[in-house]
């Protein structure tokens, strides 16, 4: 958070407006602010405070934690989490499908290689299951937002080219991974009912630990 609204508590927009309205109004003239500068700088300190409350609430969504899963009423039912884990899996897979057409690094493309192959196996299990279990994977806000946020990752990365490209995919890889991993690991997988979907998400979660540490190895060897 800047140092701005650090230094003067704010924590809620309510904040904001009385220590700006107190400004603007007779004590401007005491502290003798010019009224212009002041205009300003309140406004960068609104911009800010606006990122940061937009930001945080992107990863109350995304980052693997149990809020991540708030905008769900609670924990997410199976139908939700077959949805989570297939969108996470076809992301990576849109990922290295990208990559393979980008990158011309041996250790980058054998990385996306294995990402492809793995979350499509992955997938197809998963779609196998929910078709057995009759089970019809139901879309939520966790999901929009891997999307969302996916979509505009692959649209910044298509600008990249060459190592740029590499450093910033695998940096991305190993990232996506740790979010991924941490959500299986803290809210998926005890968050399953079916002994079946629960054993599936356990075993992706062991060959997706097995990507993170991959992905990490190939971010070392690129610096």
């Amino acid at each position: 958070m800047p140092a701005l609204l650090v230094a003067n508590g704010w924590n809620t927009p309510e904040d904001l407006n009385s220590f700006t309205g107190n400004l603007m109004g007779p004590n401007r003239i005491q502290a003798g602010v010019d009224s212009r500068s002041l205009g300003k700088a309140v406004g960068r300190a609104r911009e800010d405070f606006m990122s940061i409350r937009l930001v945080a609430a992107i990863a109350a969504i995304c980052l693997s934690t149990s809020g991540a899963f708030a905008q769900n009423a609670g924990k997410p039912n199976d139908a939700q989490i077959a949805h989570i884990a297939y969108t996470a899996g076809q992301i990576d897979i849109k990922a290295a499908q990208q990559a393979l057409k980008k990158s011309k690094n041996k250790d980058v493309r054998e990385f996306a290689t294995d990402m492809e192959r793995d979350h499509k196996a992955v997938n197809e299990k998963a779609l196998a299951l929910v078709k057995k279990l009759n089970v019809t994977p139901q879309d939520n806000d966790t999901s929009k937002a891997l999307s969302k946020q996916a979509a505009d990752k692959s649209t910044e990365l298509a600008k990249l080219n060459g190592a740029a490209f590499d450093k910033a995919y695998i940096d991305n890889e190993v990232a996506y991974h740790k979010t991924v991993n941490d959500a299986l690991q803290n809210t998926l997988i005890p968050s399953a009912s079916n002994p079946e979907l629960k054993d599936l998400l356990t075993t992706g979660l062991k060959i997706f630990q097995g990507h993170q540490q991959h992905a990490e190895q190939v971010a070392g060897r690129l610096k």
